[in-house]
């Protein structure tokens, strides 16, 4: 457990100290400025700081680290705080200091031939989107959050998107690291080479991390020749197994231009159709779900066309789609890809609702479907079953709104005090089909106990060891991922 005692408060010559190192302009300590950094999306968890810190340069973290290490000073690594674990929230009652790279936000460099990109770990994703676009290429990591995660957290996370089934998540996209260690080193990986066998990979080390072993300041990413031809499609289907038949067609029939396959109840359509602007079902009747298809190609329009209908047609014969419709325009496109999108935060008009982020063998997604269903509506009868997700690489967001009963309408606590209940319930028929309780969201404070719960002691005994190493101190981001003794 963490022994850490209950004392936000921080001598003021330690402040000055932390301020001398970024500049007056660069501290907040002011309560209502520090409020945002305080709380994450969910609320599930609110912390507690005295003092949050805007570095400008990786030689500022390097600064502030070697600070922290010195004095004892627990310190959390903040990008976007769009994460949804918990995992960049200061703990509560404790004199954390919040590390925001929001400052450290350029564009390094952008080499087209190389396919590569250079970024701080304060870019907002967009922009290297952006960035990539101008000298056209593609950087494919593409999240609801683009417009305000940032790199070092997408990194930090390994977050992994709608794009996963052609490019990867983040730790397939990454070449090179710099990275600030909790003693103050830094540790510049910033290499370009796709083959680099010379010893332990120790970009993956942090990959995944969630700043517990050092902050990510830098990153070499992985660009791509952006399609010439892209085309969306969206079907409706009767059942998870019928959707799993059309993919295994369509991973034949498009091997890598298929680029997305996105699995979406009729409640998920509902959902967003009453409460997202713009958003509609395109098609004439309702089904019990949809498929969102994505198919880029290298060479040409017509071939992306050819293909979306070759697969539709194929489905069709096969009694596997009922109906479909193809964007007739890249607007279209978009309102398609929006319905998605714009899925899970639909959720929160219709009241309390229970998240997971799970992935389980591509093949065990209808059975996980049907073995979940009857678990949860046991336990909650009336409760609204909203799973959508990325069929093409396993992960499905099962999420589970409040039931609209009398008895259960109106008091949302109760029903998101049963969420570690309902977690349990559900994870367990994760762990049996061979699947994972964290898919691209993390561990943070969500899961961490959990996580020691599930895992083999072998495993855990080396992620402790792997933490102590790097972090002696226990400064980094204390609390997060795995559990250490500790007096900060």
């Amino acid at each position: 457990m963490d022994n850490a005692t209950n004392d936000t408060a921080m001598a003021p010559g330690l402040i000055t100290r932390f301020a001398t190192i970024v500049g007056d302009a660069n501290v907040v300590t002011e309560a209502a400025d520090l409020a945002p950094h305080l709380i994450e999306d969910r609320g599930l968890y609110k912390g507690s700081t005295p003092l949050l810190l805007k570095p400008g340069s990786t030689q500022e973290v390097s600064e502030i680290l070697k600070l922290a290490s010195e004095t004892g000073t627990a310190i959390v690594p903040q990008t976007g705080n769009t994460g949804l674990v918990g995992g960049q929230t200061p703990r509560t009652g404790r004199a954390d200091v919040i590390l925001s790279l929001a400052r450290m936000n350029r564009i390094r460099d952008v080499d087209p031939v190389a396919n590569v990109l250079v970024a701080d770990g304060g870019a907002i994703l967009a922009d290297v989107q952006k960035a990539a676009e101008e000298v056209n290429r593609l950087f494919p990591l593409s999240l609801g959050s683009e417009g305000s995660c940032r790199i070092g957290g997408n990194l930090s996370t390994n977050a992994g998107g709608t794009a996963v089934l052609a490019y990867g998540n983040m730790r397939q996209l990454c070449l090179g690291l710099e990275v600030v260690l909790p003693t103050g080193e830094i540790w510049d990986g910033l290499r370009r080479l796709k083959k680099d066998n010379t010893g332990y990979d120790l970009r993956d080390l942090f990959i995944g991390a969630e700043g517990t072993l050092g902050v990510i300041t830098g990153a070499v990413l992985k660009l791509f020749p952006r399609p010439v031809g892209h085309q969306v499609a969206l079907a409706g289907v009767a059942s998870p197994e019928d959707a799993l038949k059309l993919f295994d067609r369509a991973s034949t029939l498009c091997g890598s231009a298929l680029t997305g396959f996105e699995l979406m109840p009729r409640l998920g359509i509902e959902f967003t159709s009453r409460h997202i602007a713009g958003v509609r079902d395109p098609l004439s009747e309702p089904h019990p779900w949809y498929v969102l298809i994505d198919i880029s190609t290298s060479d040409s329009a017509q071939t992306a066309e050819v293909m979306v209908h070759a697969l539709l047609e194929q489905g069709f014969e096969a009694g596997l789609v009922r109906d479909a419709v193809i964007a007739a325009s890249v607007t279209q496109q978009t309102a398609l890809w929006t319905m998605r999108e714009s899925m899970s935060g639909a959720q929160k008009p219709e009241g309390g609702s229970i998240k997971h982020d799970v992935s389980v063998p591509v093949s065990k997604i209808p059975h996980f479907m049907a073995e979940a269903e009857k678990a949860v509506l046991a336990a909650i009868p009336g409760a609204r079953i909203c799973a959508f997700g990325h069929m093409g690489d396993g992960n499905i967001h099962y999420n589970i709104s409040q039931p609209i009963s009398a008895d259960m309408a109106g008091d949302k606590q109760a029903f998101i005090d049963r969420w570690r209940e309902i977690n349990a319930i559900v994870h367990g028929i994760v762990l049996a089909a061979g699947g994972s309780i964290s898919a691209e969201h993390g561990i943070g404070q969500l899961k961490r106990d959990e996580l020691a719960r599930i895992r083999p002691p072998i495993e855990m005994e080396l992620m402790h060891r792997i933490k102590k190493a790097f972090d002696p101190a226990g400064i980094m981001n204390p609390g997060k991922v795995v559990t250490m003794p500790s007096t900060i």
